[in-house]
């Protein structure tokens, strides 16, 4: 399919989308299935999906129907106009939009860390498109400051050395919540990175390898302009009213976004299953591939 969404029948490739008059890049894999497709939702902000393709995506892949999307300014989708364009509401309706150029009538979101905050919000806003939901490790960015207390206490308990007196520091400063944030993702080494997103170092390495191979960097406009546009109400009090089946997987050592939020997620969403992933992370799909892909298929089928 090109540029011009010229109408054309599903088949698994690599195309371009224009939605809101911006260039997405999509792919679709195991069209063969015929299956309620998996929308895959990246996380970030400001993300993609390259990793998850060469990863996790190819075991999905054998037994569903995948479509990869990448979000407006993400990865190798192009930028809007106006720096600005970025909000939970705009990015939904670009997925709202993606179903209608591909006439898909019933979908199954599938979000991994902000991506399953999307997929949760997308599930609220259109419920009639939402045949199950699928959401690996959903963060509350954007909603509230949990989710940085949350990552400082992780580095906090994680770091080693050097980085951890400096974390110590920075944590007792007089500045803020953000402010401290922002400085310890700026200034500690890449391994005490991996150490915070991975439980495996095995993991990290093979992960870090596909990062560089891609060439792609994370968007710091979305993340800019999402950190300005908090919702008024949190998340939280608003997953209640999902009623489509719901998946959430968490790594049992998620020091980015934390078990403890991902069970809350599973009790207030009424038809809700918690699954923890014992060896993993931020990243089960990478670090439990075999389990991960298991747990997806016994969910949906």
């Amino acid at each position: 399919m090109d540029s011009n969404n010229k109408e054309k029948k599903m088949e698994n490739g690599e195309f371009f989308i224009k939605i809101s008059g911006i260039k997405h890049l999509c792919k679709n894999a195991g069209v063969e299935h015929n299956t309620i497709p998996i929308i895959i939702i990246h996380g970030g902000p400001g993300g993609n999906n390259y990793t998850y393709e060469r990863t996790i995506g190819p075991l999905l892949e054998k037994f569903v129907t995948i479509i990869y999307y990448e979000q407006r300014g993400c990865g190798r989708s192009k930028e809007p106009e106006d720096k600005e364009a970025y909000s939970i509401p705009i990015l939904i309706s670009d997925l709202a939009e993606l179903c209608n150029i591909l006439k898909l009538e019933k979908i199954i979101p599938l979000g991994f860390s902000f991506g399953g905050q999307l997929a949760l919000e997308f599930a609220i806003t259109y419920p009639n498109l939402v045949e199950k939901i699928i959401v690996q490790a959903p963060s509350e960015f954007f909603d509230n400051d949990r989710n940085y207390y949350i990552q400082l206490f992780g580095f906090e308990q994680i770091a080693e050395g050097n980085d951890k007196n400096k974390i110590k520091k920075i944590i007792k400063s007089q500045k803020n919540i953000k402010e401290k944030w922002l400085e310890i993702w700026d200034s500690i080494e890449i391994e005490t990175i991996d150490k915070f997103l991975f439980r495996n170092n095995e993991s990290a390495k093979k992960t870090r390898k596909i990062w560089r191979e891609s060439g792609l960097e994370s968007s710091d406009l979305m993340f800019k302009a999402l950190q300005k546009k908090r919702n008024k109400i949190r998340l939280m009090e608003r997953v209640s009213q999902i009623k489509a089946p719901t998946l959430i997987m968490t790594g049992l050592y998620d020091r980015n976004v934390g078990i403890e939020l991902n069970r809350d997620f599973a009790c207030k969403i009424p038809n809700s299953k918690l699954v923890i992933f014992e060896k993993s992370a931020h990243s089960p799909d990478i670090e439990e591939p075999e389990k991960y892909a298991k747990t997806v298929r016994e969910f949906i089928f």
